[in-house]
């Protein structure tokens, strides 16, 4: 559930891998290309979900995970199911779902990505899991066709190490941004730029991935710059939790900085860009005007 540019490419792996799928989508249009390449469609989530072993789900944020496995699909699924949630979520709300499955003789397991679309189309995503260790290893055939998946600890761990990536994947893409801008300002060739510097220090995955698309103003999503600051408010904001040990406020200055930039996107209309696009919030500080 969750067929857009991630969970799509994602689904399409399975497919391509001889696994049977089902997938529900709210406008049934949205799953014409899976449907053709062999998925069936289930008429609705409940159905899905009375229907299927292993319930992937690749949504946007916490409230709609929060509806979808907790109130709707937890509720109905046959025992001995498992739910894998590959969306960016909040590790609390990890931890209840898997209390809630477990409850009714269920599994949960959070497994949220990095990669981006690249990734999830060749299969080569990184999958953070949290939950049962044996439910985790019992998944690795099916992990090991999207990417290559870590065992990060108990329920709520994957959603931890997701936070922690983007805190980094952030300050990534905001020095990228800001390096570029400063080539373009010098007169360097920003071209010549990335190729100079990729193999040294400053090269990095985010480099590699977003580079040429941001100097080609190709801001197509592989995941929306509104779900960048949904992560790293999970990370910088305080939010209150029941268990002491995640009361601790973490003081992550970078982070927030990140976080306001990538604010400063989704306020000027760009929320639904790739995150590569903070680089035109760095543009419009120094007045850099591209068609």
């Amino acid at each position: 559930m969750g067929i857009g540019v991630m969970g799509g490419a994602m689904a399409s792996r399975l497919i391509a891998a001889g696994y049977s799928l089902s997938v529900y989508a709210r406008t049934p249009s949205k799953a014409t290309s899976l449907l053709s390449l062999g998925a069936s469609l289930a008429h609705s989530a409940a159905d899905l979900a009375a229907s299927c072993d292993i319930i992937f789900t690749m949504i946007g944020h916490p409230s709609d995970v929060q509806t979808l496995i907790l109130d709707t699909l937890i509720p109905v699924i046959t025992p001995g199911t498992v739910i894998v949630d590959h969306t960016s979520s909040h590790p609390a709300l990890a931890r209840r779902i898997h209390l809630s499955a477990l409850e009714n003789h269920c599994h949960s397991v959070d497994a949220p990505v990095s990669g981006g679309d690249v990734g999830a189309r060749s299969g080569k995503l990184a999958i953070f899991a949290g939950g049962d260790a044996d439910v985790v290893q019992w998944l690795k055939p099916l992990f090991d066709v999207l990417g290559q998946a870590t065992y990060m600890g108990s329920a709520g761990k994957g959603q931890s190490c997701k936070i922690a990536n983007q805190i980094t994947v952030g300050g990534n893409l905001v020095g990228l941004s800001e390096g570029l801008v400063f080539a373009e300002k010098a007169g360097l060739d920003k071209d010549k730029f990335l190729a100079a510097v990729s193999g040294g220090a400053a090269g990095s995955a985010a480099m590699e991935l977003f580079g040429k698309r941001m100097i080609d103003r190709d801001f197509r999503p592989g995941g929306f710059a509104e779900y960048m600051v949904k992560d790293l408010g999970m990370g910088v904001d305080v939010v209150e939790e029941e268990e002491e040990e995640e009361a601790a406020v973490v003081v992550l200055p970078g982070a927030a900085l990140s976080k306001q930039l990538f604010s400063g996107m989704v306020a000027n209309g760009d929320g639904k860009y790739g995150t590569q696009g903070v680089i035109t919030v760095i543009e419009r500080i120094n007045g850099v005007k591209h068609d």
